[in-house]
């Protein structure tokens, strides 16, 4: 019967302390044996595709961006669920044709209300 007292998590303890040491000392070694040259100002402007940043870097989307985004993301990963069904398709029978046909007509009522919200659409 495995006990689990705090013995138990000093090897863990001691890679976080480790780990925590080592990054600590890359940045400290970094810091004095890295150079220190000012260099060129247009070095410290990001870079955004060979183009001279235009603007300020807050300025506001269209909400409608993310939202296509979103969505494009959440379509896409809810349609990875069905090659893992299509693998274990004979094995799981009826109970899975029924299980994944009540998933797509969930994602296609997701789909068809975000269709009539219009979200769909570039304007």
């Amino acid at each position: 019967m495995p006990t689990f007292g705090l013995g138990n998590y000093f090897p863990i303890l001691v890679v976080i302390i480790f780990s925590l040491a080592i990054a600590w000392g890359i940045v400290i070694a970094s810091q004095l044996v890295g150079p220190r040259r000012k260099g060129d100002p247009e070095k410290g402007i990001p870079y955004e595709g060979g183009m001279d940043p235009i603007g300020s870097p807050r300025q506001r989307f269209f909400i409608r961006f993310y939202v296509v985004a979103v969505l494009f993301l959440l379509f896409d990963i809810e349609t990875v669920f069905l090659y893992p069904w299509a693998v274990l398709f004979r094995k799981l029978g009826l109970f899975g044709l029924i299980e994944m046909g009540v998933f797509i007509l969930i994602l296609l009522a997701g789909y068809i209300y975000v269709w009539k919200k219009d979200a769909l659409e570039w304007e």
